[in-house]
């Protein structure tokens, strides 16, 4: 713990520096599973990545005290060696604590559960002037529900006190087809009602065809059956595990039309009378059961580069095949600009229209389904961006979310236009769409669907009403991106090049490196760089010319004395050091200008 205490002391003084001199800061967590393109530089950050331990794990009480860079992977083996794991575990082990806290996380437990911020006790937290305090469900609760999907605009978030619950050692995996929306929206609402049931999510493979996959916790696998893994290299991906499901529930229920038919009586499936299709997979296995292809985002990547998508391919580049490369690649290439990558929340009634408007303006299969309970049951947790959430005539208790991910055609505009439809038709619907990735909105579109008076009330009674607010952290300004790639033409004209932007992402992904932390002059414009260059050709020039003077100087003086010449004055004599000239400083030590520092965001 006095470790901890250090490290927070350090996080605390920089925040404190960062107040006093009035100067907008970022938090570096060392990773992301954020869709959004990182603007962190060391000069305008808050370093958080060595808060990354699990200091413990109380059994009796049924929690974990994590700092917030753990991964899940890293908290999951913790506490597993307990029996024990946090209600909700999203689906890549490299998401962090703090990630999902501070962020809109949820998964498969989320229809029992909520979504990860719901599970947790209290938070360390240090203020937006470096004070350090804590935060809890009784005490300071407008706190803890503020900064809860308030990515750091509330205060750095330093330590979480996360639930936990008896888990066992496999998850009893039953897959169930549904051919409408509406079927599959009964469907969902039948599983989640039943008790047993602990893990409940779908997938849509076309407009017509939809898988449900229900989990219930097994003590171990029958007699006559094999665990079924996906976290090996030759494992099979998930969703291409259900797809086989699917594909083997759809000609067994063709099978019965067909004998139904000849026999000339009818049959349905609704009342759980087509044929089962059941894994049994280790807990583990099951909760990171997408993080290899990222869903099924990866095989975009083998379209991309023309690539065979089979077994072997795939197992060959699995190094590749995980979310934390992946994501690597895509930040570097900026190839996320090409998609539409958004997790959307709609009410039950509204989800059948709404995926037929899916269809019909995107038709971007598959399509992901996680039904997640929103309703805050807990008291004075009417706080922060999502107050609402705690009050039943207000929301749902659940909406159905759906991850609409992949990729669409046009120009920048075009898919930022396509982007703006999603968000509109979300609102209309009125549900919700979880920030961790692009949003559009204008400032005021925004808050007419996010609690403004309530995050800002939190924000001004615990001083953070001068960091970046929500809005300013998630925004897309694609014009200004866009603007600054036009600023380097020879990037524009590569990115344009198929297929550069991907090698070059790639290429970042096998060399390692940060990814998150920008160099400290990259965003100098096209003017500042031409500048640079024409003080160092005028330096030069005074050099040349000094020394063409100087060589004349020592022949006239040799050829009319007798006397020994002097040596040429030096460069450090004459105050000409390189760098000194010109008032740059050396060579890799950049400059600080106010009006760089001023104008970063956090």
């Amino acid at each position: 713990m006095e470790a901890h205490k250090a490290l927070v002391a350090g996080v605390s003084e920089r925040v404190k520096h960062f107040h006093e001199t009035k100067q907008a800061f970022r938090i570096y967590h060392g990773s992301t599973n954020s869709t959004r393109q990182s603007h962190r530089r060391a000069d305008n950050t808050v370093d958080t990545s060595q808060l990354n331990k699990v200091l413990w794990v109380d059994v009796e009480k049924r929690t974990a005290l994590s700092e917030p860079n753990v991964p899940l992977g890293q908290l999951l083996e913790a506490t597993l060696k307990h029996g024990l794991a946090p209600p909700v575990v999203m689906e890549f082990p490299t998401i962090t604590v703090g990630g999902g806290f501070s962020g809109s996380s949820g998964e498969s437990s989320s229809f029992r559960h909520g979504a990860f911020e719901a599970t947790v006790e209290s938070i360390e937290v240090v203020l937006a002037d470096g004070t350090v305090t804590t935060a809890s469900r009784t005490e300071r609760p407008d706190l803890l529900w503020g900064a809860a999907s308030a990515f750091g605009t509330i205060g750095v978030v330093t330590l979480v006190e996360v639930q936990l619950r008896p888990v066992k050692p496999y998850v009893e995996m039953r897959y169930l087809h549904c051919a409408t929306p509406e079927e599959y929206v009964d469907r969902i609402a039948v599983e989640a009602a039943k008790p047993d049931v602990e893990f409940l999510d779908g997938i849509v493979y076309a407009r017509d065809s939809t898988v449900i996959c229900s989990g219930r916790f097994a003590d171990e696998v029958p007699p006559g059956r094999k665990a079924v893994g996906f976290t090996r290299r030759f494992d099979p991906w998930f969703y291409l595990r259900a797809r086989d499901a699917e594909k083997r529930l759809v000609r067994s229920a063709a099978k019965k039309a067909a004998a139904a038919a000849a026999a000339g009586t009818g049959t349905s499936d609704k009342d759980g009378v087509q044929e089962e299709v059941v894994d049994y997979i280790p807990i583990r296995d099951y909760l990171f059961r997408y993080n290899r292809g990222g869903f099924w985002m990866a095989r975009y990547a083998f379209g991309y580069f023309l690539t065979p998508f089979n077994r072997l391919t795939r197992g060959l580049l699995d190094h590749f095949m995980h979310t934390s490369v992946m994501y690597h690649a895509m930040h570097k290439s900026g190839m996320h600009d090409m998609y539409v990558i958004q997790d959307v929340g709609v009410p039950y009634g509204q989800a059948p229209d709404f995926h037929r408007w899916l269809d019909e303006t995107y038709a971007i299969y598959p399509l992901w389904l996680c039904p997640l309970r929103i309703r805050r049951d807990a008291a004075d947790s009417a706080h922060g961006l999502h107050a609402q959430f705690a009050d039943p005539t207000k929301t749902p208790e659940t909406l159905l979310n759906y991850g609409v991910w992949g990729p669409v055609s046009g120009t920048r505009a075009d898919i930022v236009r396509k982007n703006r439809l999603l968000e509109h038709k979300v609102q209309q619907c009125q549900g919700k769409k979880w920030l961790y990735s692009h949003a559009y909105y204008t400032e005021q579109e925004f808050w007419s669907h996010y609690d403004r008076d309530a995050y800002d009330a939190v924000r001004v009674r615990y001083g953070a009403h001068d960091l970046p607010s929500v809005y300013q952290k998630v925004r897309v300004d694609y014009q200004a991106e866009e603007a600054a790639l036009a600023d380097r033409p020879v990037k524009a004209l590569l990115w344009k090049i198929w297929p550069i932007r991907g090698l070059y992402g790639v290429y970042c992904a096998w060399t390692g490196g940060d990814y998150l932390l920008e160099k400290k002059n990259d965003g100098k414009t096209k003017e500042k760089k031409k500048e640079k260059k024409k003080e160092k050709k005028k330096e030069k020039k005074k050099k040349d010319d000094e020394g063409s003077v100087q060589d004349t100087t020592t022949t006239t003086t040799t050829m009319t004395t007798t006397t020994t010449p002097k040596p040429p004055q030096s460069a450090e004599a004459s105050g000409d050091v390189a760098g000194d000239a010109s008032g740059d400083a050396p060579t890799g030590k950049p400059v600080d200008t106010p009006a760089a520092t001023s104008a970063a965001k956090a």
